[in-house]
């Protein structure tokens, strides 16, 4: 079965266990997902399957996006992922729900971070910026020395300094599956995932098993 889901992240609650304790899990909103396409390593060089999800009006869409669809008889999607498969198990049209993961598999999420804006060394790279005493005047929260002079007179390219924070792909990786709700659609997993809440994720099976 393919293991693999788009998703909405609703937020962070936590559960108890038989034990009583608290464990903490982010709560994502997991498909229904609409097989859109298939390609195969004869006719596409690769194999995968493409996902649909979250209906949302016509109009939001391009004329080729819903062409598309429309030659699946699918409703309008709003995100469109593709997941690697070894075996082709689904077909085009088919709709996949929450249960296709269960209750203490492993996976990865995959989701964009929050941005941060312009910041600075010290909120970025968590740099501990100078001296807080003697005389100390503007140097408190600045990065200090980026090299040397002369040789080489420049910076060297990846040396850590202000600059755009946030907004990128980030993969938590291995987390625990606590909660399977094939009837809200919901998938819980513990610990925190990439974004902030409303914003699209991508669950796949964990690669490191």
């Amino acid at each position: 079965m393919l293991k693999g889901l788009i998703g909405k992240k609703i937020g962070m609650t936590q559960i108890f266990d038989e034990d009583g304790a608290a464990i903490p899990i982010t709560l994502i909103e997991a498909g229904p997902c609409y097989v859109t396409q298939v390609r195969t390593q004869e006719r596409d060089g690769y194999a995968a399957v493409q996902m649909g999800f979250s209906e949302v009006k016509p109009k939001r869409l391009t004329g080729g996006t819903l062409g598309h669809l429309k030659k699946n008889e699918l409703p309008p999607l709003r995100f469109l992922r593709e997941f690697r498969v070894k075996d082709l198990d689904v077909a085009e049209g088919d709709v996949l729900k929450a249960d296709v993961f269960a209750v203490g598999e492993r996976v990865d999420v995959i989701g964009t971070s929050k941005g941060r804006g312009f910041a600075g060394a010290v909120k970025r790279y968590g740099f501990a910026g100078g001296p807080k005493t003697h005389g100390q005047s503007d140097r408190q929260r600045a990065p200090g020395s980026r090299g040397s002079g002369t040789t080489p007179g420049r910076v060297f390219k990846g040396a850590r300094g202000p600059g755009h924070m946030g907004n990128v792909r980030v993969t938590s990786q291995h987390l625990k599956v606590e909660l399977v709700d094939a009837e809200r659609n919901l998938v819980g997993v513990r610990g925190a995932v990439p974004g902030p809440r409303g914003r699209m994720v991508l669950i796949k099976e964990a690669r490191k098993q």
